[in-house]
């Protein structure tokens, strides 16, 4: 039996590395409905032609990214673009009434002079750095729940985070005792599962 309250989430950048990680997670949740997943390479492919392990899945096939086709068509919209791509976007669903993920780093950080340090420009939407809940659900789920714009933490902050907080937070370890060395794949530097690079 299909749940009558399922939300209609889209995936914008759906056939990258995270977005199709997500439709894989997302296509089987009881409370979800894929409508809309977008890929500028594969527009009008089924999903299924592409990535062969999610084929069996119930899947619309990628389209355009074309922000007038998202509205009305999805409540909640995962952001997989990459950084300084969906910033507009986001803006334009967001005044719109979709609510947004974004998994790119453009929401993490709260301050726009600690943005402008980190990364040499100004934010293209200040205003949103400061109300983006931060979305690490273990630590702030009631946030993320209410909220209209999550920053989706990277995958060095949550692994991280989720082993040390719990000790941090009974006092167990020093903070300042910490030392973090993290590795990264290709994914992680951005780079593409392409030979040449």
């Amino acid at each position: 039996m299909v749940p009558s309250n399922r939300v209609r989430v889209g995936i914008v950048g759906a056939s990258g590395y995270s977005g199709i990680e997500a439709v894989r997670l997302l296509a089987s949740h009881p409370f979800v409905e894929l409508s809309v997943l977008t890929s500028e390479h594969y527009a009008g492919r089924e999903v299924a032609e592409v990535y062969r392990h999610v084929a069996g899945l119930a899947l619309p096939p990628f389209e355009e990214l074309r922000p007038e086709l998202i509205k009305g068509r999805a409540e909640v919209v995962l952001s997989c673009l990459p950084e300084k791509v969906g910033t507009g976007l986001i803006v334009d669903l967001l005044s719109s009434g979709v609510r947004v993920v974004d998994f790119s780093a453009e929401f993490r950080l709260k301050d726009p002079a600690v943005y402008r340090a980190t990364y040499g420009v100004e934010h293209p939407a200040p205003a949103l750095l400061r109300e983006a809940v931060y979305g690490l659900s273990e630590f702030h789920r009631g946030q993320v729940r209410e909220a209209r714009l999550v920053a989706n933490p990277g995958c060095y902050s949550t692994a991280v985070l989720l082993g040390l907080l719990p000790l941090i937070r009974r006092d167990l370890i020093e903070p300042s005792s910490i030392v973090i060395d993290a590795k990264s794949g290709t994914t992680g530097a951005r780079r593409a599962a392409q030979i040449a690079q």
